[in-house]
Order: C-alpha cells, then sequence, then structure tokens
C-alpha cells in the first residue's frame, strides 16, 4: 500500500509494513478474529440497547399522556404498545441483524446501500417524503460518527481488510461500520409499521445510546485484533482534509452532502420538542441547514444545466452563466449598488402600478407575476453588455424567485392574501442584495414580518368575504407602506413588523375570547346532547319489540325523558335520583301488562300510588304543562286499570309510534340522515375524521374558511368556528363526511410550522427532486 496515498476522505495515512498488509492469513486465523469481534460486538449491543430502546419507549409514553390531540394520542398509543411487545425480543433481533452482515462479510457479499444509493434509477422518481426523511436521518446520523470515530474506524478497516482476503472494504463493506448499526435497526422498525415521527425519535436515542460510542466498541476491537497480530504495529497520521463537495463534484455527491447539510435538523424536527423555547430552536437550526442545502444544490444545479463546464478552481462569488446559456458580458463584475438601483426602479414601478389596480378593482388584486419580475430584471441585467452578475447574486434572485413561487402556490393563503404580498417581490430582492444575511438570519425582521403576515391571513382572511375586514386592510397597508418607503433602511421592516405585530395581537385576543366563550356554551350543549343522547338510547331499548299504547310512548319518549336528562345533568348518572328516574320505566312498563295472579295485582295496586307521585314530581321539576301533566296520569292510571282486568291496552298506530320517536331523536340532536346507513366511503371517512386535530382549517365550496376548535367524542359532534372565533354550527362526523365526499367541504393541509420554513422545505425539496431527475438523465 502507498505510504503517502489517503484513505478515502479521511485523510489517514498508514505506516505498517505492506508486506503484513498483504500477506493472507489462514482460515482458522480468519474464523477465530471474526468470531471474536462477534463477541465483543454482542457485549456492547447487550449493554447499551436496552438502554436505548427504554428511552425510546418511555419518551412515548411521556408523549402519549401529553397529546394535544385524540389523533395524536391513538398514534403514540399505538407506537407504544408496539416497542412494548418487541422489548423483550428487541435486541437479539438487532444482533440477528448484525450477525447477517459478519456472514454477508465473510462470504464477500456485504453492500449496504447509503445516502444517495437508496435511490437510484427509476426508484429515485417514486421515493416519497417519509422514506427520504428516514434516509436523512441516517445519512446525518453516519456522518457524524464516521467523523467523530475516525481514526479507530480506519485502522478497524484496514484490519478487516486483512480478513477479507486482502481486499480492500469501506462503510458499505464494514459489518461494522455505523451504516450496518443504522441499516439493521432501519430493517427492524420496518416490520414495527411506525410513522416517520417514531422512526426518527427512535434514530435520535439510538444514535445518543449506541453510536455516540461506537469509538469503544472499535478500539476494543482493534486492540483484540493487535493483539491476535492483525496489523499489531499498524499506524496512521493525518493528512489536511480536502473539501467534501467542490464546485466540480458530481451532481450525485451534492445530492448526498445536502442531505447531510440538512439532516440534523431535520431528524430533531420529526419529533415533537419538549418545550416552545426547545421548539424555536430547533425551527431556527432547521431552517439554517435548509439554506446551506439549498445554496450547494443551487450551485450545481446551475453547472449542470448552464452552457460551460466551470473550472476546478470555480468558487462562490465567481461570474454566473445562466441555465438558458446566455452569457452576461464579459467584465469584472456588476456593481452590487448598480443592481440594488436596478431593483430600486423597479420597485417604484410595482408601487405605482399595485395602488392603480387597487384603486381599479379594489381589493380584487391580481398576484404580481414573479417570473415577469425576474425577466424584467435579466432584461436590464443583458443590456449591460459589459458586465457580469456574481454567481451569489443570480442565487439570490433565483432563491428569491422560488420563495414568491411558493407564496402564489401555498394552499393556506388565501389568494387575496398571495396577491398582496406578491408585491413584496422586488423589496425582498432589492434587501438580499443589501443585507446578504437575509435568508441565513432567521430572526431577520424581514423574514418575521412575511410569517406575521401570513399568518395573520391564513388566520383572519378569507376569499368568500365581499369585506375582507381589518385585517385584510392591514396587510394591505402594510404591503404599501413597505413598497412605498423602503429603499436602503433596514429599519422600515422592523418598525413595520412592530406595528403589524401590534395589530393582530389585539385582534388575536378578541378572536380568542369569542372563541372560547362560543366553546364553553358548545360544551355545555354538548353535555345535555350527550345526556339526551343516553336517554334516548336506554328508552328505546327498553320499549324495542313491545306493543305499547300512546299515552305510555308520549310519557316515555318526551317529557320523562327530558327529566332523566336533566337528573343525568344535575346529579350526575350514579346518583340515587337518577337510578330511581331510569328504573320507573321497567315500573311503569310493568304496571300497564296485563295480571292474572293475585299476587301480581296486589303490588301494582301498592305501586301505584309511588308511581304517580314520582310521574308529578318530574313534570314539576322540568315546568311541564299541568294540563298535560295530569292529562297523562289519567291515562297512565286507566292502563293500569285495564291491567288489572287482565286486559291489554290498545297499541299506537305505528305512524303514530314513528313520529313520537322521531321527536325524541331531534330533541336528541339526531337528524334523519343519521338514520341512514353508511356507505364505505363515508364509514372511512368518519372514523379518519376521529383523528382530525383542533385548529384544523376547512374550506367550504364558496371560499368560507371554517376552524374545528372543539370536537366531542361521545357524541362525534364537531364545532366550527369563523375566522372571527364565532360559532358557525356544531355537526356530526357523518354530516361532515358527506359533506366533503360531496365537495362542498375539503380540509386544508395545514402546518404547525412558520411560514417561512415551510417555504424553504418546499424549495429544498424542489430542488432535490430537480437534481435526481437530472441525475438520472446524466446516468
Amino acid at each position: 500500500m502507498d505510504k503517502n496515498k489517503t484513505h478515502g476522505d479521511r485523510g489517514w495515512v498508514p505506516e505498517a509494513d505492506a508486506r503484513q498488509v498483504l500477506e493472507p492469513l489462514p482460515e482458522a486465523r480468519i474464523k477465530q478474529c471474526l468470531q471474536v469481534c462477534r463477541q465483543l460486538t454482542h457485549a456492547y449491543v447487550q449493554t447499551h440497547y436496552g438502554d436505548f430502546w427504554q428511552t425510546w419507549l418511555a419518551t412515548l409514553e411521556k408523549r402519549e399522556q401529553q397529546a394535544s390531540s385524540n389523533k395524536d394520542a391513538v398514534a403514540l398509543n399505538e407506537m407504544v404498545a408496539l416497542l412494548q411487545h418487541r422489548a423483550a425480543t428487541s435486541a437479539d433481533d438487532f444482533l440477528r441483524r448484525l450477525d447477517i452482515g459478519f456472514d454477508e462479510f465473510r462470504q464477500q457479499k456485504l453492500q449496504a446501500p447509503v445516502g444517495q444509493e437508496r435511490f437510484r434509477g427509476e426508484r429515485l422518481m417514486l421515493v416519497d417524503n417519509a422514506e427520504l426523511e428516514e434516509t436523512i436521518a441516517i445519512t446525518s446520523i453516519c456522518h457524524r460518527a464516521d467523523t467523530d470515530q475516525a481514526e479507530a474506524l480506519w485502522a478497524l478497516q484496514q484490519r478487516l481488510s486483512l480478513l477479507n482476503e486482502g481486499r480492500k472494504i469501506d462503510e458499505r463493506s464494514n459489518p461494522l461500520s455505523p451504516i450496518q448499526f443504522c441499516e439493521a435497526l432501519r430493517r427492524q422498525m420496518a416490520e414495527l409499521t411506525l410513522d416517520t415521527r417514531g422512526k426518527i425519535m427512535g434514530y435520535k436515542y439510538f444514535e445518543a445510546a449506541l453510536i455516540h460510542s461506537l469509538g469503544d466498541l472499535y478500539n476494543g476491537i482493534n486492540q483484540a485484533l493487535a493483539a491476535a497480530g492483525v496489523l499489531e504495529n499498524l499506524r496512521y497520521q493525518i493528512h489536511a482534509p480536502e473539501r467534501p463537495v467542490t464546485q466540480t463534484s458530481s451532481l450525485s455527491q451534492v445530492l448526498e452532502a445536502a442531505q447531510q447539510e440538512l439532516a440534523a435538523p431535520s431528524q430533531q424536527r420529526a419529533y415533537e420538542p419538549e418545550d416552545e423555547l426547545q421548539a424555536q430552536h430547533e425551527s431556527q437550526r432547521h431552517q439554517q441547514d435548509l439554506v446551506g442545502a439549498i445554496r450547494l444544490l443551487q450551485g450545481h444545479l446551475a453547472q449542470a444545466t448552464g452552457s460551460a463546464e466551470p473550472s476546478a478552481d470555480t468558487a462562490p462569488g465567481s461570474h454566473y452563466t445562466p441555465a438558458s446559456g446566455r452569457p452576461l458580458g464579459a467584465g469584472s463584475g456588476l456593481d452590487p449598488a448598480a443592481l440594488i438601483d436596478m431593483v430600486n426602479a423597479m420597485q417604484a414601478v410595482k408601487l405605482a402600478g399595485g395602488r392603480a389596480l387597487v384603486t381599479e378593482v379594489g381589493d380584487r388584486l391580481q398576484p404580481l407575476p414573479v417570473g415577469l419580475v425576474t425577466d424584467e430584471l435579466m432584461a436590464h441585467l443583458q443590456a449591460r453588455t459589459s458586465d457580469e452578475v456574481r454567481a451569489d447574486d443570480m442565487q439570490l434572485i433565483e432563491l428569491v424567485g422560488l420563495l414568491f413561487d411558493y407564496i402564489l402556490s401555498d394552499e393556506q393563503l388565501p389568494d387575496s392574501v398571495k396577491a398582496l404580498l406578491s408585491y413584496l417581490h422586488t423589496p425582498i430582492l432589492k434587501l438580499t442584495f443589501i443585507d446578504e444575511t437575509f435568508f441565513e438570519h432567521v430572526d431577520h425582521p424581514a423574514r418575521q414580518l412575511l410569517n406575521a403576515m401570513a399568518e395573520a391571513g391564513v388566520r383572519w382572511v378569507s376569499d368568500e368575504d365581499t369585506n375582507p375586514g381589518d385585517i385584510f386592510d392591514k396587510i394591505k397597508a402594510t404591503v404599501f407602506s413597505v413598497l412605498g418607503s423602503f429603499e436602503r433602511d433596514l429599519e422600515v421592516f422592523a418598525e413595520a413588523l412592530q406595528d403589524f405585530t401590534a395589530y393582530t395581537r389585539n385582534v388575536a385576543r378578541r378572536q380568542e375570547l369569542v372563541e372560547k366563550r362560543a366553546m364553553e356554551k358548545a360544551r355545555g350543549e354538548e353535555k345535555l346532547r350527550e345526556a339526551k343522547l343516553q336517554v334516548n338510547a336506554y328508552v328505546h331499548a327498553r320499549i324495542r319489540g313491545k306493543d305499547l299504547p300512546s299515552p305510555v310512548l308520549l310519557l316515555l319518549l318526551l317529557p320523562w325523558s327530558d327529566y332523566m336528562a336533566f337528573v343525568i345533568l344535575r346529579y350526575g348518572l350514579e346518583s340515587p335520583a337518577c337510578q330511581e328516574a331510569f328504573a320507573l320505566v321497567d315500573e311503569l312498563l310493568w304496571t300497564i301488562e296485563p295480571k292474572v295472579l293475585e299476587a301480581d295485582k296486589v303490588r301494582q295496586v301498592q305501586m301505584q300510588e309511588s308511581l304517580m307521585h314520582q310521574l308529578q314530581m318530574g313534570f314539576d321539576t322540568i315546568g311541564y304543562e299541568q294540563a298535560k301533566a295530569r292529562k297523562l296520569i289519567d291515562s297512565i292510571s286507566a292502563l293500569q286499570k285495564l291491567a288489572q282486568q287482565s286486559r291489554a291496552p290498545a297499541a299506537a298506530p305505528e305512524s303514530m309510534r314513528s313520529k313520537l320517536e322521531a321527536m325524541a331523536a331531534e330533541k336528541a340532536g339526531q337528524t334523519p340522515a343519521d338514520t341512514l346507513p353508511l356507505t364505505p366511503a363515508e364509514a372511512d371517512l368518519v372514523e379518519k375524521l376521529k383523528l382530525i386535530e383542533f385548529g384544523t382549517w376547512m374550506e367550504n365550496a364558496q371560499g368560507k374558511r371554517l376552524k374545528v376548535a372543539w370536537y366531542n367524542p361521545k357524541t362525534m359532534h364537531y364545532m366550527l368556528v369563523d375566522q372571527q372565533g364565532r360559532k358557525v354550527s356544531v355537526v356530526s362526523a357523518l354530516q361532515l363526511a358527506r359533506e366533503m365526499i360531496a365537495g362542498g367541504l375539503r380540509i386544508i393541509a395545514g402546518s404547525a410550522k412558520p411560514f417561512f420554513e415551510r417555504a424553504l422545505e418546499n424549495i429544498y425539496y424542489s430542488l432535490t427532486a430537480k437534481a435526481s431527475n437530472t441525475l438520472l438523465e446524466d446516468e
């Protein structure tokens, strides 16, 4: 082996005797050494794996208890059950998978896929975000481990190469590399049918428990192999590392590097943070790494589609050849001030045009075409034939364009707000030339202003309203204020942000108060509805299949049902008063049955006075009309006399019975539509609606936005409020499902992430897909 040749990307140079590396080992000795490796690996895993699994399980259990929605609680409960079921066998299963790696290594068949290799060929086009997130997490873990354990891992690979009949191995073919540990866990998780959040949380604790301390295992194995005479004199020294990705790197390297850039925060964002401060910190890290990955992809996509092949020493800040292949001159570089002046002139034109359009069409402002603004700027630049544009500036122009493309495509934003925000394209573009930290600076006031206006638009503006309201007017005033006043002073954005957030804070307080009052009222109504449903079900169970006279049906289905519901609410279902009210139903039905035995007749007479007293007391409690009450009591007494004579009363006509049952169902909050049989599609959607989160936004066919403010799992009723927090309706899950299937209502895909974070993620995945397509075309 060449002593001056670096090994892979590690930067280590062996100083062992070359004859020692190439000299083959006897088969028995190889088996003995591999057995030592297995034994030390088993001991290491058995020491650490249980802590990983228990920490993962305990965290899931804690989050289940603190779940903020029924959907989260159900999902977490299922994951907890899965992990509890597999806890006893999980370590053995994991070791079995590692042992398979040892067997394949011995057969020289081990080749674990890493990073972008998972998505080669046609399958790359079909990969979903969940699998991409998992691959990003694994890539990140392995990248950190390879860096942290570089020395010990390199030495181990040299020794394992000797055990591999002198054939060189890398992380793909090393049975003890970090990727093999992660791949064993990935295969194990695949059998548990966990969701992405649960998997990424598992990888987090797996890294902490097993991967961080892999150096201990590697050192132990290196010592054992050295003691067995396997490269016992191996030495290495550090060489200066090369840049992992340069501007001449292949597109597959760029994709993998971009994923590594993004992996760490993606891993952390996939599980629910412990508190708001932690969530904010993770969001900031995530956004910063998104920008790094985006810039990496931008530069290499420009090379892949450009007309000229960049030289090996091309660096950020060099001159840019656009994807169209049109060069921008051959000067020494366009003065940034000239760029700012160009955008400044465009901004003044957009301000005047926007104001004119608002004057002509009122609030129905059309969005500013982002592509036309970029083309206009490029036309100005093309006219300056003596100047070129730096690659960094071209990337900024592209990135701002992608940001505003996302604004115009964001499903959460109403069209009217999209149109308004599109007019900030030129001031934001100019801002990026003045302050290049805009995309890296998470707390930049301009970014916060975009976040605040987008959130306000989603929360309070609806395209359905003929008068969009105060918030829309405030967004419009803020946009045109920035257009009119921003030249070079960044304080314009800070002042606009302060003014806008102060305004929306007051609006939010009013809206939350209105929504809270509506929710309290709805909860009270739902408690009554619950009680009525319980009573209605109880009464129907008692009268089902019995031919009963009209007075009895009328009494039990209407006034006495009202009294039983009142008692449930006032005293509770388990109270003596409630038990007596429910028992009266059976006692009354028994007293009107024909009596043949003398003992039954005596008992009926003894019960009669008490029953009549209870009925009268119930009528008085609910304020039932006295004349009607007296008439019902007299009718019941007449039926009891018939029973004394062993005579059966005439049953109520079917039409009368159906009418009374329908009246009782309506009082209990059930509509005729609720009694219709469910289609398979309706039943499936009703089940899915059980998992809906509070705060989910919906939009009806007219464009009106409604929010699910509360859900009663006992009655399956949902409270919908408008964007001002006012109650619009309380509807059943079946009603919602039928309206959604008919196309009259749709769920707006929502996210708790800030607008800018969603935009960066969208841009990242868009560029990743573009890079993947380019990679496929090259292959």
